[in-house]
């Protein structure tokens, strides 16, 4: 008896040749301050001692609101049981509490980045447009990104 074997088929392999890896896109490039050195100082200064104040706000709030309950903290000691009230205003006072200690922390980030921006001399340029955010701006919110025109585009477009 013949038993014919099957081969399998023949199969023309194709070989796959890696595609050549793009260069990675140059980073825009960041535009310098035309803020002098004396000015970039004092704003130094001014975010140095923001930051001081808020890590110190953050620290108080934390001590004060959170590792106390009114009761703790009213000096309190009897044993009568807390009205439903009394602890949902507890409640509510630490969740307002924990709202402001992020809002601190989130302000406390931008600080920060805004003093890397004063030692890569970018500091006072907008970021979207890289024009210069003026100093009145800077003088009421010193970490701020972007310029007056667009924070407005941002914020309606929010």
């Amino acid at each position: 008896m013949n038993k014919k074997h099957s081969r399998p088929a023949k199969t023309k392999h194709k070989t796959v040749k890696a595609k050549p890896v793009l260069s990675a896109l140059p980073k825009p490039k960041k535009i310098r301050t035309s803020l002098s050195k004396s000015k970039l100082a004092s704003f130094k200064t001014i975010l140095i001692g923001l930051k001081s104040r808020l890590t110190g706000n953050l620290s108080q709030m934390e001590n004060e609101s959170l590792s106390q309950s009114r009761r703790e903290a009213s000096g309190d000691l009897s044993d009568l049981p807390l009205h439903m009230a009394d602890a949902g205003t507890d409640t509510f006072e630490q969740d307002f509490t924990l709202g402001l200690m992020e809002n601190e922390g989130e302000e406390i980030h931008e600080i920060d980045a805004a003093l890397d921006r004063i030692e890569e001399q970018t500091f006072g340029v907008c970021e979207r447009c890289s024009k210069p955010i003026s100093e009145k701006r800077l003088k009421a919110i010193p970490f701020s990104r972007l310029c007056i025109d667009c924070k407005e585009k941002e914020e309606v477009n929010e």
